[in-house]
């Protein structure tokens, strides 16, 4: 039989791994039986997909078409002038990068995200993004989403390099 004490300890543990799971972001972090839970986990999981494994560690064009909508925009600001990218030239860029310098067969990742915040209203999320490579942090991202009929789709990007 447990203590008063025991019992409170055992709470303590429990609210305190549920926390740490809320705070990591991880889509393995949330309980597959709340809808609100499930859907930041399929946002995470379209993230890490097209844009941290498609973009920062394999450059996989064809994962960065399923999870990117084609009226996507990168914006940010450049001699303090608001810029932005499209989606098909950044995948044009990386199509051209991809031909003169070919990812060898065994390609490990080499970027790694945390995701401190991912936040969803009906059909639209933002998640923050951080993005780290060799244990420093070097983009935080913020990503907009929309749910489409065939699934989340990172709509837009801002961020800052660190």
């Amino acid at each position: 039989m447990r203590t008063r004490a025991q019992s409170l300890v055992a709470v303590a543990a429990a609210v305190s791994l549920a926390l740490a799971g809320a705070r990591s972001g991880r889509a393995d972090s949330w309980a597959a039986d709340d809808p609100l839970a499930a859907a930041k986990a399929a946002v995470v999981e379209v993230v890490d997909a097209a844009y941290v494994d498609g973009i920062h560690n394999f450059r996989d064009p064809v994962a960065i078409r399923k999870g990117f909508h084609p009226g996507f925009e990168m914006l940010f600001v450049r001699e303090g002038k608001l810029e932005k990218l499209p989606i098909y030239n950044w995948i044009q860029s990386i199509e051209e990068r991809n031909a003169k310098e070919p990812l060898p067969v065994d390609a490990k990742a080499t970027t790694t995200a945390a995701y401190p915040l991912t936040e969803v209203t009906g059909t639209v999320a933002v998640c923050k993004v951080e993005l780290s490579r060799e244990g420093k942090l070097v983009f935080t991202d913020y990503l907009i989403l929309y749910k489409f009929d065939d699934g989340w789709k990172i709509v837009g990007k801002a961020f800052h390099r660190h």
